[in-house]
C-alpha cells in the first residue's frame, strides 16, 4: 500500500550556527497510510511537535523530505500551499490557533483561503460546528470568550472545515475531563470514518493511544526509536519505561493478574481486550 504521507530522513536544528544550536530531529522516517490512525508518543522534548509541523509545511527540514501522495511538498510554492489544506494540523494550545473576531470567521478562514464560494463556506462552517457539537449561534461569539474545551472544539472545527485528507492533532485531549476526552476522540474517529481520512494523534496518554491507534511511532531525543502496532510497541514495556514512558494502565493490571496465576494468554492494551479475555477465563454469566 502506498503511503498518503511520508517523512524521509527528516533532520531539523533550532538556531543553527549559534550558541543555542539544538538538534530537534535526527533522520526521522515514518509513513502514514490511507484510513489509518497513527499514535505519536514520546516524553516532553522528544521532538513530537517539531515533527508534526514538518508534515504540513510549517517547518522545512534541513535535510530529508516530506511526501504527500508521493510528491515532495516543498517541490513548489503551489505544492506547499496545497499540502497545508490537505494535511490539517490542530495545535495543542487552541488559543494559539484562534485569532479572528468571531467563531464563524475563525472556522471560515481556511475554507475562504481555499477560494470557496460564500455559500460553500457557510455550509462548511455550519457542518463543522455541528460535527464538534457546538450550536450554530456560537458563531457570533468571540473565540476568546469560550471555555478551554470549547476553544479546542473550535480549533478542530476550523481544520475539519477544510476537509483535509490527513488530520494531525497535538495532544487533543490535554486538560479535559474523561467525558470531554471521550467526546473529542469520538469526534476524531468519526471524522476519519466519514471522510476516509488518515489521522495522526500526538499524546502522552498510553491508554488513549492504545484505544485509537493502529500503529505507533515512538520518538526519543529527536529519533524514531520504535515503530509498530500497539502489540509490537507495548510488548516492549521495559524499553518504554527506560525512555520515560509507560504502558496502558490495563496492561499493568493484566500483568499483575498473571503474576497471581490468572491464565491471561494474550496481550492486553485496551479495556475491550481485557473484558473479552476475562470473560473467556472466568466464563460469561448465564
Amino acid at each position: 500500500m502506498t503511503p498518503v504521507l511520508q517523512a524521509e530522513g527528516i533532520q531539523y536544528m533550532y538556531s543553527p550556527g549559534t550558541p543555542f544550536e539544538r538538534h530537534a530531529l535526527n533522520d526521522v522516517s515514518f509513513a502514514v497510510y490511507p484510513n489509518e490512525v497513527v499514535g505519536l508518543i514520546g516524553r516532553t522534548g522528544s521532538g513530537k511537535s517539531t515533527l508534526i509541523q514538518h508534515l504540513n509545511g510549517l517547518l522545512r527540514p534541513a535535510t530529508g523530505r516530506v511526501l504527500y501522495q508521493g510528491e515532495d511538498i516543498w517541490r513548489s510554492k503551489e505544492a506547499t500551499r496545497a499540502a497545508r489544506f490537505q494535511v490539517g494540523l490542530v495545535f495543542q494550545y487552541p488559543e494559539h490557533q484562534l485569532f479572528e473576531e468571531t467563531v464563524f470567521a475563525d472556522i471560515a478562514f481556511g475554507p475562504r483561503n481555499m477560494g470557496l464560494s460564500e455559500d460553500e463556506i457557510k455550509d462548511r462552517v455550519q457542518t463543522a460546528l455541528a460535527f464538534v457539537r457546538l450550536p450554530e449561534e456560537i458563531g457570533s461569539v468571540s473565540p476568546f470568550d469560550l471555555s478551554g474545551g470549547q476553544k479546542r472544539r473550535v480549533a478542530i472545527a476550523g481544520v475539519v472545515a477544510m476537509r483535509p485528507n490527513v488530520l494531525i492533532l497535538d495532544e487533543p485531549t490535554a486538560g479535559l475531563d474523561p467525558a470531554g476526552c471521550a467526546d473529542i476522540l469520538g469526534d476524531i474517529l468519526e471524522y476519519q470514518k466519514r471522510e476516509d481520512a488518515s489521522v495522526v494523534i500526538v499524546s502522552h496518554s498510553m491508554d488513549e493511544v492504545a484505544r485509537v491507534a493502529q500503529r505507533i511511532v515512538v520518538l526519543n531525543r529527536g529519533e524514531a526509536v520504535l515503530q509498530g502496532t500497539p502489540d509490537d510497541v507495548f510488548a516492549q514495556a521495559e524499553t518504554l519505561v527506560g525512555l520515560g514512558l509507560d504502558v496502558p494502565h490495563v496492561t499493568k493490571l493484566a500483568a499483575l493478574l498473571r503474576s497471581k496465576g490468572m491464565p491471561l494468554d494474550r496481550p492486553v492494551y485496551t479495556l475491550a481486550q481485557a473484558e473479552e479475555l476475562l470473560w473467556e477465563v472466568l466464563g460469561r454469566p448465564c
